[in-house]
């Protein structure tokens, strides 16, 4: 089977079939554990948008230990994020994530990133404004949106969270990395899709972003579908990498490209794909279209 850059049209539709078999499987509530769950348990859309914010961020490690950090953000918040955020005191937010740790991020940089959805919130009326403020919908991708996001929160004087002046590269700009810089910003793209998407996994909640123009959260996961159904001609992981498995998938579903992410992600990590593993593409539902790299050998010593 040819790459799918190459595809012919009978061969893309059928394609397409099967994609949206795998994605009618996953595409039902708690189909998988998932940190879109938190943001499921908010109906105002003012609530959502700050807790996937912080969700999103967050999703990075271990599963459990995701799920685990972000419970703990939102005991602080309350039932109602947004409002917590118009009222946050930040040295009582100091003191009530003194303790977090989750990898390198610590409790000064979450204040750090209350103190900016804070402050973005004050300055554009909601995250969706502050996103549509640097955005260009005439754009193919969110590249343009996500890199004046950026931009915007870096700037913020986060000073008050880390207890005054400090010097070096702030911890809370992990949150925030750019396209422009090379980065595949996957949980910056995994907060737009849960925030303009709207389905059984995906919450939404924002209207002025075109489901058209998402890219794909690039993980190890969809690194590893990506490769192994030759959705992509890059091996580095990055910006262009994520653009580039957006784009063939743009051609299969030009209006909502980024709907397979959730079923191809959590495909692999059942174990259902074979890229570099020794079962091959047995137990892969899109095994006709894939073309499984073998596992590395292993020293005998």
């Amino acid at each position: 089977m040819p790459s799918v850059l190459r595809l012919r049209a009978d061969d893309l539709a059928r394609l397409r079939g099967e994609l949206d078999r795998l994605h009618d499987t996953y595409n039902v509530p708690d189909s998988a554990a998932d940190p879109v769950q938190f943001v499921w348990r908010y109906d105002d859309p003012r609530d959502r948008e700050v807790v996937a914010a912080i969700a999103s961020g967050l999703a990075f490690g271990r599963l459990a230990s995701v799920l685990a950090s972000v419970e703990r953000v939102l005991a602080l918040l309350g039932p109602h994020p947004a409002a917590y955020l118009e009222t946050l005191d930040v040295r009582v937010a100091r003191e009530a994530l003194a303790e977090v740790v989750h990898r390198w991020t610590r409790g000064d940089d979450l204040v750090a990133l209350l103190v900016i959805l804070r402050q973005l919130r004050a300055r554009h009326g909601s995250l969706e404004g502050a996103f549509l403020a640097g955005d260009d919908p005439g754009s193919e991708d969110v590249s343009t949106g996500l890199e004046a996001f950026c931009a915007s929160a870096c700037a913020v004087d986060v000073r008050e969270a880390y207890g005054g002046a400090r010097r070096g590269r702030l911890g809370v700009q992990y949150f925030f990395p750019r396209p422009s810089l090379g980065s595949a910003c996957k949980r910056l793209n995994l907060f737009a899709r849960w925030m303009v998407r709207q389905d059984a996994i995906d919450p939404g909640g924002w209207s002025g972003v075109s489901r058209s123009r998402l890219v794909i959260p690039l993980d190890t996961h969809t690194i590893r579908v990506g490769r192994c159904l030759r959705l992509t001609r890059y091996t580095s992981p990055g910006w262009r990498m994520a653009a580039d498995i957006t784009a063939t998938l743009r051609r299969v579903d030009p209006d909502d490209p980024v709907r397979f992410d959730f079923s191809l992600c959590h495909m692999s990590m059942m174990g259902a794909c074979g890229w570099e593993r020794n079962v091959g593409n047995a137990q892969c539902p899109l095994r006709a279209f894939c073309r499984p790299a073998r596992a590395p050998r292993t020293s005998g010593r």
